[in-house]
């Protein structure tokens, strides 16, 4: 799918424009798939240690509590009966893992789809960051701004090979998340209400994620 993307400059200027052609999921299959991914990316970072423990690992319960018979109570052969305050959990959690499986051709496709799907919202940016020395945070802001992103919407920076200066820039705005072209995924892309790319992460882009 090649599409020509505009591109602006730090100062938010049009200086020219740059082809996009990657590969995309047919339309009858895209939002299934990139659901898929999604749902793999957050299973992915859930921890799976919930643990409960069973009557056999409750400590004590080994001595009988009373008598069988002659007490007009039910028989009870442990304290530490489910059926008890303090006893074993039935069926609770136990450590496991939550990751769910995709192979690696569709999850190459549902990041190329998922980029594509965005491309209204996307602006390719030429020097992102050009001129800034040290960091400050109030450059970074007033640059979006420049670029026609409002200060209240979430962003998302995709650059080849951000500098630590662009990082530090960057890290104390709560909206606005800073990840390098290479490690793209398709949350991020749709969750994002702005993508900015750099137009060297396009030529990383589509040297990574190329068609396949």
């Amino acid at each position: 799918m090649m599409t020509i993307c505009a591109v602006k400059d730090w100062q938010g200027k049009e200086s020219g424009e740059v082809n996009l052609d990657l590969k995309v999921a047919k339309s009858s299959v895209a939002v299934d798939l990139m659901h898929r991914s999604v749902l793999r990316q957050q299973a992915h970072t859930r921890q799976g240690t919930a643990s409960t423990l069973t009557r056999s690992e409750v400590r004590g319960g080994g001595r009988k509590p009373y008598k069988q018979k002659g007490t007009g109570r039910a028989r009870q052969g442990s304290i530490r009966t489910p059926l008890r305050p303090g006893g074993g959990i039935i069926f609770g959690p136990k450590p496991r893992s939550y990751n769910l499986s995709m192979n690696r051709k569709e999850r190459r496709l549902a990041l190329r789809t998922a980029l594509m799907a965005r491309l209204e919202d996307v602006i390719v940016v030429k020097h992102f960051g050009e001129g800034l020395k040290e960091p400050k945070t109030r450059e970074i802001t007033a640059g979006l701004l420049r670029l026609g992103v409002p200060d209240d919407v979430k962003v998302l920076i995709i650059l080849s090979k951000p500098s630590e200066t662009i990082r530090r820039s960057v890290r104390n705005l709560e909206k606005v998340k800073l990840i390098a072209a290479d490690q793209l995924n398709v949350f991020d892309l749709l969750h994002a209400n702005s993508l900015i790319l750099g137009e060297e992460a396009l030529v990383t882009i589509q040297e990574v994620y190329g068609n396949d």
